[in-house]
């Protein structure tokens, strides 16, 4: 029996319960799940963890009088090798301790033989991390497992420069050109990294980020949709594996009136809303019951996403349908979701809620879905009403809670972001499957009548291509410079990815 139907059996149908009783129905906690509304937590850290199987490939060189008898390379001998395994685990340590994602990194296998990496690549792990330092180029194709990913190392001048710095080339590896048959079946040449771990880092964030991403759960309260793209929902099942729940809103209904009915969860509300209207830098323009009440709907999308064991949110018709329900907006309910480390996104736009998956766990901080504006003299505005303030995933910005613009009612945070804080963006291309992505920095955080979080972004780059790529769409806003994390992933996810601010160098 699926969760939710245990929940109604145990409770009955359409019946609100509170969040501490959901354990006492049989429901375990997830890793991404907090029992309780609590601004001093820490950002969830959550997901799979990535397993990582370290393998050093080599052979050793034999003396033969006469004729050349050792290739490139400082990993010629056993010695050597037990040496250099010892530098990599070394290393390794070093980066998983700079590693802010769940990695595990298994003990390094130096093998010589064809049959020893075969006998590797049966152990359980994600991705292969190949130091190919010496050895035949068969022995190198038998430690690429062909169902997993894999990275190559490569030393130039990180310890002993390896022989396949000089012999790994296209015949072996996959180009931006066109998928060929290689070698190495789908590896390509940015999966290598030569000397540098900052390097390998980010790519092996960027590989967590997609085994995350891929076959994930999301509870779409009123169906999924696509802006100008009807077709996104069920290209985001079929592409990228996503499980979308579609909770009418004739099932959340009966919730709501049930909650707002319940003494206890009002109490407990209004005890919520007074902790967070004291943050620092908060203001309240707007009526509390708004706020009151967006913390009793915070209640129940996690109830709804602890029995989909889903760990993201969105909601259709959220600028209608859900207000006279709750009598509020969904807008600051969204923020809270997103602050507390869960991904949570208003309008149910699957154009451009998979990227927003994905960049969640790139960043391992909230991420903004918000309205684009046409670019002008290097400038574009982005807005919403549903904006995060815990961007960095650690401090609150400053905030002001407003009314929802359009509506003119419930409670929506008008998010300040730091001026000169730089900024990610992904602009998806409908459904072509093709993303564009830009950097760009906070020039201002005006108050012009449009959705309440709104800020004025100087862009990186080429900002006049920008303009050829207007289309009344929702982007995706992160803070920081991720692009090379974001189009690393989208060319894995066979999305074709094309960075206007040029930081693919």
């Amino acid at each position: 029996m699926k969760n939710g139907a245990y929940l109604a059996s145990v409770i009955g149908a359409g019946q609100f319960v509170p969040i501490q009783a959901l354990s006492a129905a049989g429901l375990q906690k997830p890793d991404w799940y907090l029992e309780d509304w609590n601004p001093d937590e820490s950002f969830l850290t959550w997901g799979k963890t990535l397993r990582v199987q370290p393998i050093l490939h080599y052979k050793v060189a034999q003396p033969r009088e006469m004729t050349s008898w050792r290739s490139w390379g400082g990993v010629l001998s056993d010695e050597s090798a037990n040496e250099e395994v010892q530098r990599i685990t070394q290393e390794l340590e070093q980066i998983k301790r700079k590693s802010l994602f769940r990695m595990e990194m298994l003990p390094v296998q130096a093998v010589q033989t064809e049959e020893e990496a075969n006998n590797v690549l049966k152990n359980s792990f994600d991705v292969a991390l190949v130091y190919a330092a010496s050895g035949s180029g068969r022995l190198l194709e038998s430690c690429v497992p062909k169902d997993r990913d894999t990275l190559i190392f490569l030393r130039h001048r990180s310890g002993p420069t390896y022989y396949w710095y000089e012999a790994l080339s296209v015949a072996y590896l996959q180009t931006n050109d066109r998928e060929r048959e290689t070698r190495l079946g789908k590896t390509h040449v940015d999966d290598v990294v030569v000397d540098d771990y900052d390097d390998l880092l980010w790519k092996l964030r960027s590989i967590y980020a997609l085994q995350n991403m891929k076959n994930s759960r999301i509870v779409a309260v009123g169906g999924p949709w696509g802006k100008y793209a009807s077709d996104a929902p069920d290209l985001a099942k079929k592409q990228f594996g996503i499980d979308i729940i579609n909770i009418g809103y004739d099932e959340l209904e009966p919730r709501i009136k049930s909650a707002l009915s319940d003494s206890k969860t009002l109490s407990l509300a209004e005890k919520r809303a007074e902790r967070y209207l004291e943050l620092p830098h908060t203001v309240l323009q707007t009526d509390k019951p708004f706020v009151v009440n967006a913390f009793v709907l915070y209640d129940l999308f996690k109830q709804l996403m602890l029995e989909a064991k889903a760990p993201a949110f969105t909601i259709k018709e959220c600028m209608s349908a859900i207000i006279p329900m709750s009598k509020t907006t969904a807008c600051l309910t969204l923020g809270l979701l997103c602050d507390e480390g869960v991904i949570a996104f208003c309008e149910s736009d699957f154009v451009v809620i998979p990227a927003g998956i994905l960049v969640r766990h790139i960043v391992d901080a909230p991420v903004f879905l918000h309205n684009s504006t046409f670019p002008h003299k290097g400038i574009v505005t982005c807005a919403h009403c549903s904006a995060p303030r815990r961007m960095n995933g650690n401090r609150y910005e400053p905030t002001t809670i407003m009314t929802h613009e359009e509506s003119d009612y419930g409670a929506a945070p008008k998010v300040e972001i730091p001026i000169g804080q730089e900024l990610s963006f992904i602009s998806p291309e409908y459904t072509t499957g093709r993303w564009v992505g830009f950097r760009g920095n906070v020039e201002d955080n005006p108050m012009l009548p449009i959705c309440r979080s709104q800020q004025d972004v100087r862009i990186q780059g080429n900002w006049k291509q920008l303009i050829n790529e207007v289309r009344d769409s929702h982007w995706l806003m992160c803070y920081g410079d991720h692009l090379n994390e974001i189009g690393y992933a989208a060319r894995k996810l066979g999305v074709k990815w094309d960075n206007i601010s040029d930081v693919s160098t």
